[in-house]
This record gives C-alpha cells, sequence and structure tokens, in this order.
C-alpha cells in the first residue's frame, strides 16, 4: 500500500475512509483437497495491527488475461480493504487461466467449483489463521462477506442466495452459505431467456439465474458504459438485474463513465481495462469499504457517510437503496 493517494484520485479523494495501516500479504497458502483437479491456492491480505478483524472472501472473474483471474489479481481491492481493518482472502479457482483446466461440459467455467471453493475456504479457517504469521487469534469469524467481479460477481450471488436452473435439463443448483452475512457484486451477471444473446447462450449454457432468493444484504456495483454484446442483448442496466430481481436489503452503486473492468479494479494498468481511471477505482474502493464497514459493523455509519459525500460530485457516480 501506499502511504498516500495517487495524484489521480480527484474526488473520489472526497468520501471519507478510516486512516490505512501497512498490509501483511501471504501466498500461497495451499488447502489440499484429492477430489479436486488441483489442491487450492490463497492468498491472505491483512492489516499489520488490529484484533477481532472482519473476514472478506474475494473471487476473482475470467477476463483475457493470464494473470489477474487468480489471487494475483483484484491488488487495488485486497490491499485497500486489507489496510483499512479486513482480512482479506483469494483463492485461485479452478478456471483461471494460469492453471489451463479444460472444464467439463455440465460444468463450464467451472463455476460449481467456485461457491465450492469459497466453502472450503471457510471451512478451513482455522488452518489459515494458523499458517499466516501474526494472524493467529485475530479473525471475527461471524462477520463474513464475500465479493466477486464479473464471473466472479455470479459465485458471490449464489453464495448470497441466488439459484442457478440449467435450461438445457433443468437441475437446479444452490449455494447459498449462512455463515456470510453481506456481499459486494462487482458488474454481476443479469437475466438469461431471452436477455442473453446468442454468443451469451453459448458462452454460459448452464445459465438460468434466479435472484429471489438472494435475500442477503449486498451492494451492486455497475458501470453506466458496461455493455456487453457478447453476454446480452441490452445495455448496462442488464447488470444491475441483481439488484432490481432480488429483494432487500440490496444498494447500487452506479459509477458514471465506467466499463466492466470499473477503471481498474482487476490490477494496476491492466491492458482488460478499457475506461482506466485511478478516480473511478477510487471510488470503488472508498464505497465498498464504507458499505462493508456498515454491513458488518453495527452502529457503523460509513455507509451513510460515504453516500452523503458522493451525492455532492455527482457526477463520478450515484447510489439508491432498497429495504425489506
Amino acid at each position: 500500500m501506499r502511504s498516500h493517494d495517487h495524484a489521480l484520485i480527484g474526488d473520489a479523494a472526497h468520501i471519507p475512509v478510516n486512516p490505512p495501516t501497512p498490509v501483511l500479504t501471504f501466498s500461497p497458502i495451499v488447502l489440499p483437497y484429492p477430489s479436486r483437479p488441483v489442491n487450492l491456492d490463497i492468498k491472505v491480505s491483512a492489516p499489520s495491527t488490529g484484533a477481532s478483524l472482519p473476514i472478506i472472501l474475494l473471487s476473482h472473474g475470467q477476463g483475457r488475461s493470464n494473470n489477474l483471474n487468480s489471487l494475483e489479481g483484484y491488488t487495488p481491492l485486497a490491499e485497500f480493504w486489507a489496510a483499512h481493518g479486513f482480512v482479506v482472502i483469494q483463492p485461485t479457482h479452478l478456471s483461471s487461466m494460469s492453471l489451463r483446466l479444460e472444464a467439463p461440459e455440465d460444468n463450464t467455467y467451472f463455476w460449481k467449483d467456485r461457491a465450492q471453493d469459497m466453502v472450503r475456504i471457510l471451512d478451513q479457517l482455522d488452518a489459515i489463521e494458523a499458517a499466516v504469521p501474526g494472524l493467529q487469534g485475530r479473525l471475527d469469524r461471524t462477520r463474513v462477506a464475500v465479493a466477486g467481479h464479473s464471473l466472479g460477481a455470479w459465485t458471490a450471488s449464489m453464495l448470497l442466495g441466488a439459484t442457478n436452473t440449467d435450461p438445457r435439463d433443468g437441475s437446479v443448483t444452490e449455494s447459498f452459505e449462512r455463515r456470510i452475512k453481506a456481499g459486494v457484486i462487482l458488474t454481476g451477471t443479469g437475466n438469461a431467456g431471452s436477455d442473453l444473446s446468442d454468443m451469451g447462450h453459448a458462452m454460459v449454457p448452464f445459465y438460468g439465474p434466479d435472484f429471489s432468493s438472494m435475500h442477503t444484504p449486498a451492494l451492486v456495483v455497475c458501470g453506466t458504459e458496461d455493455v456487453s454484446p457478447h453476454l446480452t442483448t441490452r445495455g448496462a442496466d442488464w447488470h444491475a438485474d441483481c439488484y432490481h430481481l432480488s429483494p432487500g436489503p440490496k444498494d447500487l452503486l452506479w459509477v458514471k463513465g465506467s466499463g466492466h473492468i470499473l477503471g481498474g479494479i482487476s490490477g494496476w494498468d491492466a491492458v482488460e481495462t478499457t475506461d482506466e481511471s485511478p478516480e473511478r477505482v477510487g471510488l470503488v474502493q472508498r464505497m465498498t469499504l464504507a458499505y462493508l464497514r456498515s454491513a458488518l459493523c453495527d452502529g457503523d455509519k460509513s455507509w451513510d457517510e460515504a453516500s452523503q459525500a458522493l451525492e455532492k460530485i455527482e457526477r463520478l457516480g450515484t447510489t439508491e437503496k432498497k429495504g425489506k
């Protein structure tokens, strides 16, 4: 982490945050799983000080890079969240380009295994805590959130309660995890059926979401310019379906002018970022941090304060919310 904000963070600096601390990053931790094609590698980022630390499970997207769709990606988010009081755990899912594994026909992108990876991590928190120097006794297992980007956002959605009905055979997949108390869905996936493009049907033939059971509180983050014709016949509004089609409480953040990578959250100076902007990244960092603090810490007002600050710099984005 830097000791100061990026010189180009701009008006995002007006979103208030608590003071940062230095971050310790430890990887890889290898969780053995004989039934998995390869063992589960994870990375842990944690603040160097503090106790009773809440936990964020961060699921990477698919993307086109060779490395960022793994535990090596999403440093702009992972280190920022860790610097401000969270322990962030990142797996390398089986779909990672770094593994080059061929997925079974009925498990494209190993999409079913992704949620299982997160459950495995929660089941192994004792071992993870013991493996990271200086982390022993500092985790708060009652405060767990999941965050995910793109395909990782669908992983997060399922852990938050969404279900999938495979249109090919009608099989239903459920991955709801009660230990997860809140979520952040970053440029998530929307409705299927006629809302998918022809290419979308070919890319994700398994995809048939139902967000009506996604009761866990979550923040949905979308870019106003995130038009994805390879997946959907609709515009950027498709990515907000998981907000509109799920029950509350939910919050929605629109990042103005942003595409699918939200200014560069998947990695510093990443080629796959078509809308690179330290200011947008700063906005997403700060707004997601504020949401997570308020969602996991009773009485915390960070989200209200951040939303009020954003109202004064509306050119960067807007928020809305719905209750139960």
